[in-house]
């Protein structure tokens, strides 16, 4: 996400545009709840000096652009309120630190507060009943485990049918098992996470995240009636990943999925070419779109040593093709090549 702010006394009020495109802003009151938080903290500081230009009393002009598809399950709101608090910090010149001003990012989405810092981050529940210590914290920095990489595959670009918000709210009042994945599995898993980062261990980290995505979408199935964000491309990849593990006797990827049917593979810089061959040949790219905008090869995989990491052959890339099951040109529109980032 990229976005600038602009503050002026002779704006007549706040306007925003995504992606090219001007938003009605009170339509949203996730984003004027994030405004007016950020304005309470900037009158503040005025309140204190005398001589400060009064920017909270000043209309915004904000301009959003998301290089991802906004409300298709890819964390489009995660960054965009992470940039959007980051550019209002800036902009009025908070002295709040990251976490401090993570707990702005939370009001416009619980996980932007994640995205307030680079490399590897938690966020806290806190015991406040206000809220008030549920915030993010950096656990390592992105230099702690550079090896580790990610592929976004994108199943689907549209806007999902249920928001991550009403999807979740309707889990709360009638998911039992929702009950004990918030009392027990994710406070324990929490910490599991935090030790496997810590020790760079690739293969209890993957256990964990494919682990706790299977039971988030348990949970969501469980919901009353049943929400289900995944799709039969979804679960196609979900058994490629675990058929290629088997394939090169080790757990070498991981897959993981948020509100939708977008998939993220998680894998060591090693192994990422195999991967990559792996999934281009399963899900071919449609004939209308340029190689280059379905899977743009930014990390230069396939111009690496056939010696790296575990290679396995183009037989057995056709046997884990045929164990995953014969896709159309399409079934993953776009593959995109990350790693973990440095944060807004």
């Amino acid at each position: 996400t990229r976005t600038t702010i602009r503050a002026s006394k002779d704006f007549s009020g706040d306007r925003l545009w995504l992606n090219g495109i001007e938003e009605d802003v009170s339509a949203s009151k996730r984003l004027t709840n994030c405004i007016t938080t950020a304005r309470k903290l900037r009158k503040a500081l005025e309140q204190q000096n005398a001589d400060a230009v009064p920017l909270s009393t000043w209309g915004l002009h904000i301009c959003s652009e998301n290089n991802f598809p906004t409300a298709a399950g890819l964390a489009s709101s995660a960054s965009g309120y992470a940039a959007l608090v980051s550019a209002l910090g800036a902009l009025f010149e908070l002295p709040q630190t990251p976490s401090e001003l993570s707990r702005v990012a939370r009001v416009g989405s619980g996980s932007a507060c994640r995205s307030m810092f680079g490399g590897f981050v938690a966020w806290q529940a806190g015991v406040s009943a206000d809220g008030a210590d549920s915030l993010a914290v950096q656990i390592a920095d992105r230099e702690h485990w550079p090896e580790l990489q990610a592929l976004i595959l994108v199943v689907s670009d549209q806007k999902k049918a249920i928001s991550s918000t009403a999807g979740m709210q309707t889990t709360v009042e009638t998911s039992r098992l929702f009950a004990e994945r918030v009392k027990t599995v994710v406070p324990q898993r929490m910490v599991a996470m935090q030790n496997a980062i810590a020790a760079r261990d690739f293969a209890a980290f993957a256990e964990i995240t494919m682990r706790d995505s299977n039971q988030f979408h348990a949970v969501c199935l469980d919901t009353f009636p049943p929400i289900s964000y995944m799709n039969d491309t979804s679960r196609a990849i979900v058994g490629l990943v675990h058929a290629f593990n088997s394939a090169v006797g080790r757990v070498a990827a991981a897959y993981t999925y948020d509100a939708g049917p977008n998939a993220v593979i998680y894998a060591l810089k090693d192994d990422m070419r195999d991967i990559v061959e792996l999934f281009t040949s399963c899900f071919p790219r449609p004939e209308a779109v340029p190689s280059e905008a379905f899977y743009a090869n930014s990390f230069g995989v396939f111009e690496s040593p056939n010696d790296a990491g575990t290679r396995i052959t183009k037989p057995e890339v056709a046997e884990l093709a045929q164990t995953a099951g014969k896709f159309t040109a399409g079934s993953v529109r776009r593959i995109i090549h990350t790693e973990v980032g440095d944060g807004p």
